[in-house]
This record gives structure tokens, sequence and C-alpha cells, in this order.
């Protein structure tokens, strides 16, 4: 089946699309998890949509850190309507081909909105960092000039750094092999196929992940590690409580989403034993955080819940109670 769809390219072959299988090893069943994955995709994009909402809609949101929070929900979004539309289609239509064009393109967003998502942590780090240790200067520093400034360089940062990654694949011939054992356009998954040398290719997906991912996780842990350390000489038990429950629903998810990436680099060690464990963690991985970060947010952030009441009218209907 992998020499179906093929085109003459000179005198050998290359395929015009790729065939996502699916979840390996349990292709005769798999469709019965498309229930558990639509509705975590609706989840997560009706509660990043209410954070965006309801961030517009209170005049009292207008802060710094709830900017970062709203690009936090634009890119969890993104993330996650990248990949969930294509695996549904697998699964309710069959709908398992995929252009090459496509495919480089998915490629590409996954990426560059996984690698978003590590730069908002590392800004949101920053914006609790100067929150603590330099109280009086926050609001100077930490000014809505500066979240666009560092939201504008993040998505520069990421925007061309990962620009390579789906051209090396472009540039690979994938002359027999199109049937890709996984739900979506990964990089290794794709050059795998390939019947030419892929090492450029695997060199920049390991250098890029450890300068962009492993660099934001190292300066992220750093700024934790400051704020601790500024909290712990605090006198007042109060003032460290109050302290670290600002920080605490940020570190939750930071926490969160940096051990699923390390769990997941870790299982591909695996897969060729266990094949759909890293497939599976791997999709987990793009849909999970997007419906959790918002409910971490919202059981955590008192400014969240009232804004949330206001939106639905609830705090008029209690006060009135």
């Amino acid at each position: 089946r992998g020499t179906n769809h093929c085109i003459t390219n000179g005198s050998r072959f290359q395929v015009s699309e790729f065939v996502l299988m699916g979840f390996p090893g349990i292709h005769s069943w798999q469709h019965w998890l498309s229930l558990p994955l639509a509705l975590l995709y609706l989840l997560a994009l009706g509660a990043n949509l209410l954070i965006l909402i309801t961030i517009h809609h209170e005049s009292t949101l207008h802060q710094p850190m709830y900017y970062l929070l709203g690009i936090l929900a634009v890119v969890d979004i993104g993330l996650a309507t990248t990949i969930m539309p294509k695996i549904l289609a697998i699964f309710w239509f069959n709908a398992k081909t995929i252009s090459l064009t496509e495919c480089f393109a998915q490629l590409y967003a996954i990426n560059c909105f996984m690698c978003m998502e590590s730069g908002i942590f590392l800004c949101m780090a920053v914006d609790r960092y100067v929150a603590i240790c330099y109280p009086l200067q926050y609001s100077s520093i930490v000014t809505e000039t500066f979240v666009i400034k560092v939201t504008l360089s993040m998505m520069l940062r990421n925007g061309l750094l990962i620009i390579p990654v789906p051209v090396l694949a472009a540039q690979r011939h994938y002359c027999s092999r199109n049937e890709i054992d996984h739900c979506l356009c990964s990089n290794l998954g794709v050059t795998s196929l390939a019947c030419d040398d892929i090492t450029i290719n695997r060199f920049y997906h390991l250098a890029l992940a450890w300068f962009v991912v492993g660099s934001d996780m190292g300066l992220v842990f750093a700024s934790y590690m400051l704020i601790i350390r500024s909290v712990l000489r605090l006198n007042s038990a109060e003032a460290t409580s109050k302290a670290l429950s600002t920080c605490s629903s940020h570190l939750t998810l930071i926490l969160f989403f940096y051990t699923a990436v390390i769990v997941v680099s870790v299982t591909h060690l695996a897969g060729r034993q266990f094949p759909i464990i890293p497939v599976l963690l791997n999709v987990l991985h793009s849909v999970i955080p997007p419906a959790l970060n918002p409910m971490v947010y919202a059981l955590r952030t008192q400014e969240l819940r009232v804004g949330f009441q206001r939106l639905f009218g609830l705090g008029e209907h209690m006060s009135r109670k």
C-alpha cells in the first residue's frame, strides 16, 4: 500500500501523500478513543475561550499577568486545533491520507505552538519573579509594552527557528513507504520514512529541543529557585503564604508541562517495544495541557473566579441574596 500513491521524480519514485495510520497496535478499535479525545478537545476550546472572554470583559483583569494568560489560551487553542480535527477525521471518517504540503505545515504548526507554550511559561515565570523579588518596581518593569515585546520576541524566535524542521523534512526523498504509524505528522515519524540519510534532521530536531525547550525550562526553574529563596527570607508567615499562593497555579502548570515533555522524550526510547505509548502520550500532551491550564487558573485564581461569576451574572444574583 505504501507505493500506491507515488509520482515519478526523474528516474525515481516520490510518494505524493502520507497515510496516518493512527495508534499503532490498536488500529481495529482505536475509534473508541475518539469520544474521550473529542471531549478533551471541546473542553480545551470552551475553557480557553471562556478565559479570553472573561479577560476581555473584566476591566480588573486588564493586567500583564492576565494578558499573558490570555496569550497562553490562544496558543492552547492553536495547539489543540492543529491536531485534533485531523485525528477525529481519521477515527470517524477514515480520512487517513494527508498531502505532503499539509503534513509539513502541520509539522511546523505543532512545533511552533509547543515552543510558544514553553516561551509563554518562561514569560509568566519572569512576571512572577519580578512581582515577588522586586514588588516596588513591578508596575514599571512589567507593563503592557513589556508583554507585547516578549510575546513578539517569542513568536519571532519560534517562527524562525522552526522553519528548518519542515524544510529539511521536505528535502528528504520518500520513495517507497508512506504509512506513518501515528495520528499526526511528527518530525521523526515523517523523516523515518525517507529513503536517504536523515542525520541532519535528527540533529536539528535534538538541537532545537535543547536550545528552545531546554533553555526555557532551565530559566523557568532558575526563576523559581530565586523566588523560593526570596520567599524564605520573608519574616511574616502570612506574606510567605500569599507570595506562594500567587505562584502555585503557574508552578502547577509548569511542572505538568515540562514533566510531560520529559516523559514523552523518554518513552520514545521504549517506542520499539511498545510503540503505542509514545504516540498516545504525544497526542495527550497536545490536548491535556490546553484543557487543564484554564481549569487550574480558574480554581486557584480568585480574580478569575470573580470574573466568571460576573460574566454569567452570578455575582449580582449572589449579592441580591
